[in-house]
Order: structure tokens, then C-alpha cells, then sequence
């Protein structure tokens, strides 16, 4: 039996990205102001339908293939709706944790937290496919780029 438990929820708000961790988990968090970036795994809450959890999409980039396999996309479609995301850290106050962006709803659910550290993180002979070799090759410059253009949204 596999069970997973909620560690606390994203929040967009008025005072920006940040994680707020539940009460019983905040002693987690001891030590990783000390780290610059984290990766936080979450649920995509609003797309949790059962018709979405599949295992192909339909040209989900508009300059990849006609389909991929879920498990080739970053997107919600997938048998678990988790999500992945890396992040910048601004502070950590209590049970909070402010980022700089999150790629994340309010209110999703938070799975997980872990630091980046280079030497888990940092592939130095990473290839990906010729459809997506324009995309920018690091966290930082990809902020700038119109994501927006890269994806078929259904409209």
C-alpha cells in the first residue's frame, strides 16, 4: 500500500510565491535557507480527472511531434498528476518559504521539497530532442522566454 501525504500547500498571493508548509513539517525545512534553489513536487489539483490521467498526448508542443508519450512532457496529463518544479529561494520565515516563481496554482497541494544540488542536478551531456533545442539551457534564462509559444493550449 502506498500512501502520500500532503506537506503543506502553494500560495500565490498579494505577498508572492510561497510555500507554507503544515506545522508538523516545518522542522524539515531546519537548513535549507542555506541552499539557493530547491525543487518542490506537487499535485496538479485542478487537473485530477480521470479522463486526463492517459498515457499519450495529442502535439501537446507546437513544434513536437503529433503525439508523445506523457511520460516525454512535463505536462499534468499523466497517471499521477505530479508535477516537478525547480525554483529560487528569497527567504525562509517560519513555516513559509518565498520563492521568486513557482509554475504552480494556489493551493496546490505539496508532496515534497528538496534542494538542488549540482552534483544531482547538473547533467553536463544532456541531450534532448531537435523539436525543443531552441528552448533556453538553463533555469535562469528560460524566465524570459515566450513559453507561451511553445505549447498547444486547448482553447
Amino acid at each position: 500500500m502506498m500512501e502520500i501525504k500532503e506537506i503543506g500547500k502553494v500560495k500565490q498571493s498579494k505577498e508572492g510565491t510561497y510555500l507554507e508548509v503544515l506545522p508538523e513539517y516545518q522542522d524539515g525545512l531546519i537548513g535549507l535557507e542555506d541552499f539557493s534553489h530547491l525543487y518542490v513536487l506537487y499535485w496538479f489539483h485542478h487537473l485530477d480527472i480521470p479522463e486526463l490521467r492517459g498515457t499519450t498526448v495529442s502535439k501537446p508542443y507546437t513544434n513536437g511531434p503529433e503525439e508523445l508519450g506523457t511520460f516525454a512532457t512535463r505536462g499534468p496529463v499523466r497517471p499521477n498528476p505530479i508535477a516537478l518544479s525547480a525554483a529560487k529561494i528569497i527567504k525562509i520565515q517560519g513555516n513559509k518559504v518565498y520563492l521568486e516563481y513557482l509554475d504552480a496554482e494556489d493551493d496546490s497541494p505539496i508532496l515534497d521539497i528538496k534542494p538542488y544540488t549540482a552534483s544531482s542536478d547538473v547533467l553536463e551531456t544532456f541531450k534532448g530532442p531537435d523539436w525543443c533545442a531552441h528552448w533556453p539551457q538553463s533555469f535562469e534564462s528560460s524566465g524570459s522566454f515566450d513559453w507561451g509559444a511553445e505549447f498547444n493550449f486547448p482553447e
